[in-house]
């Protein structure tokens, strides 16, 4: 419900933190120390996403369970704080986290703030007054929480949306491969015609780069799943149980079904954000090559008449407010737009990676906001891009055979029969007369017509090998 801007403004309640008073909204589950974040950093409007929040809930859960079970957190206290903090991982309560995402360094607002909504919401539940600090906050720092945050959404993120993506994009390239092995058509180098190729070759290279990406991205995975919680404030654990964080480990792990472990050096885990960086990097690459994909696709499919017009991409939605009955290839365009916005998004990673002054890094809210979102948008744009153009795009079959016919790179497979300088004077004048090689060919050499065919197969050709020349047999060695 709307306020009546004639009310006055909205009620405000009074909250103090070590620093005094704060006024807050009455209904705000936050304390005094979001609301000086929310006061202090009114610079996007952009919060951290979603994801990370959920983590930051399933950590305080986590940790309020390995704390009780240490003996450090009352049972009861322990129990009403897991609740509170697992209605946040579900996303119950999303619009109690509006600090903006340039903040602080470390991420202490966006953590405090974590900690003064659990703490309310468990205080209410138990009836009990538990403390953001004192209960919620156990044996626990920004510097090693927002680490070890960044490391469990992200590895969740890949797990969860971008590698089953990618698995559909492979596959989906993979069966419109099998569908068309029998087509043939002309390759390109330089944009200019090359030898020809089938469509099932083409895409197999779209498969495999799509394979490599998500190599890379799972050999970064170990690194990934090492966590810097319990490392507290510098990486000496202070203040935190010499089991908590190899407990807490074990715990998330069930809770998630990834491998979490303790970090065999929480130092590098508060001090750099390397392993961030690195997966940025191959998120890069990713987008890369998706951008490859795409353009491919934007290639073959330009048109319809005066482009190369070899594919035909699903009719999606008007291309233009003044031309009739244009369409444009707008799927792979929104995924060339997500791909200069991850590369992007990796050079502000890269240069924040490096912002640890000694103990901490302090750029961890902009890393958390843009390795979250370079994941998110390339899950969605790969399954967009499987399904909405590399899936349903037509061949035109009788251009392509016309084109190729006329080829005249063609001749680059009678080379060994004709030598380099005939078979180049030949294609000059194929192309000069707009006539097929293989009808300048039998004009202008002593090969005969059948010959010449087999030789100038297109199909035959995307074999590869030695045209002309019979394989040689293997001479195998009989021991003695």
């Amino acid at each position: 419900m709307s306020r009546n801007p004639s009310s006055g403004p909205p009620p405000r309640r009074i909250e103090h933190d070590s620093l005094g008073p704060v006024q807050v909204p009455a209904d705000a589950l936050w304390g005094a120390q979001t609301q000086r974040a929310i006061d202090n950093f009114p610079i996007s409007g952009q919060r951290l996403p979603a994801r990370f929040i959920h983590v930051l809930g399933l950590i305080k859960a986590v940790a309020a369970q390995a704390n009780a079970e240490l003996g450090l957190l009352p049972r009861g206290l322990a129990r009403s704080i897991r609740a509170a903090a697992l209605a946040v991982h579900r996303g119950e309560h999303d619009e109690q986290f509006p600090v903006d995402v340039f903040q602080t360094g470390s991420g202490t607002s966006t953590h405090l703030n974590a900690n003064e909504v659990i703490a309310r919401l468990a205080t209410r539940a138990g009836g009990r007054e538990v403390h953001p600090n004192d209960h919620v906050n156990l044996g626990q720092s920004s510097n090693d929480t927002i680490p070890t945050a960044i490391h469990v959404a992200a590895a969740l993120a890949l797990t969860q949306e971008l590698v089953p993506a990618l698995r559909h994009l492979r596959s989906v390239i993979d069966a419109r491969a099998r569908a068309l092995r029998g087509e043939v058509k002309t390759g390109r180098t330089h944009l200019m015609d090359a030898m020809p190729l089938r469509f099932d070759q083409e895409l197999s290279a779209w498969s495999q780069q799509v394979a490599n990406a998500q190599a890379r991205l799972d050999a970064s995975m170990p690194r990934l799943l090492r966590l810097a919680q319990g490392g507290t404030a510098v990486g000496t654990g202070i203040n935190a149980h010499p089991d908590f964080a190899a407990l807490f480990a074990q715990h998330l792990s069930r809770r998630t079904g990834l491998r979490f472990v303790s970090s065999p050096n929480a130092f590098e885990s508060l001090a750099s954000q390397d392993t961030a960086s690195e997966v940025s990097g191959h998120l890069r690459v990713l987008a890369g090559a998706m951008m490859k994909i795409a353009n491919d696709l934007r290639w073959m499919n330009s048109g319809p008449l005066a482009g190369l017009g070899e594919i035909e991409l699903p009719a999606l939605q008007p291309g233009s407010s003044i031309m009739p009955g244009k369409v444009n290839p707008v799927i792979p365009e929104a995924v060339c737009m997500v791909a200069a916005r991850v590369y992007g998004n990796d050079a502000t990673i890269a240069l924040a990676a490096q912002s640890g002054s000694f103990q901490l890094n302090t750029m961890l809210p902009l890393i958390a906001h843009d390795l979250l979102q370079s994941i998110a948008l390339l899950g969605q744009a790969a399954r967009l891009l499987a399904d909405r153009a590399i899936e349903g795009f037509t061949v035109k079959s009788a251009h392509i055979a016309q084109t190729l016919a006329r080829n005249p790179v063609l001749i680059t497979a009678a080379n060994a029969a004709l030598g380099y300088a005939k078979g180049a004077a030949i294609a000059k004048r194929a192309y000069r007369e707009g006539r097929s090689v293989l009808e300048v060919a039998g004009e202008d050499t002593d090969l005969p017509a059948q010959e010449l065919a087999r030789l100038l197969d297109p199909l035959a050709l995307t074999r590869g090998g030695l045209a002309g020349r019979p394989a040689r047999k293997r001479r195998t060695r009989t021991r003695r």
